[in-house]
């Protein structure tokens, strides 16, 4: 039999309310389903990389410039530069997800923090570049989708990946 205030996936879990004690053998705790969140970050990234794609496409149609990340890489095109750093992003956020569903305990709200400030200095970022200020916010509102979609797809995959266990 279960108990009723221990809900058995992570949906009806409620950060503030009672936690199982982690030192007591035997005791409830939460795990992740490590296949599941891993399987999620992988859609994320494939997704965050279309995002960064979508974005420079948009500012193609609008006849604006952006800003290059990586000078100098063996990439030739700033799609593909984007598209591998927005999937290594994604990546490195399901990573840290991951290690905070371990280690801390309530995960999404350091999780949501963490996030949000790497995207306030992605956004940030191209200000300190020498370009235009149309370059500049081009680029700037690529990065903050992308926080965004990486954000929102992580945060929503874990709450899928985390279960009690017995």
């Amino acid at each position: 039999m279960t108990d009723p205030e221990y809900p058995k996936s992570y949906e009806g879990y409620d950060p503030a309310g009672p936690r199982p004690p982690a030192d007591v053998p035997g005791a409830d705790r939460w795990t992740v389903d490590a296949g599941r969140l891993w399987a999620g970050g992988a859609a994320t990234a494939v997704v965050a990389a279309l995002v960064s794609i979508v974005g420079l496409l948009v500012a193609r149609v609008f006849d604006v410039e952006t800003l290059r990340p990586f000078e100098g890489s063996t990439f030739e095109t700033p799609g593909a530069r984007y598209a591998v750093a927005a999937a290594a992003g994604a990546l490195v956020a399901t990573g840290l997800m991951h290690l905070l569903v371990l280690s801390t305990p309530r995960p999404q709200s350091f999780f949501t923090w963490i996030v949000l400030l790497a995207t306030a200095v992605a956004a940030l970022v191209p200000f300190l570049r020498d370009a235009t200020m149309e370059t500049q916010v081009a680029t700037a509102l690529i990065n903050v989708a992308v926080g965004i979609c990486i954000g929102s797809l992580v945060s929503s995959v874990a709450a899928r990946s985390i279960h009690l266990a017995r």
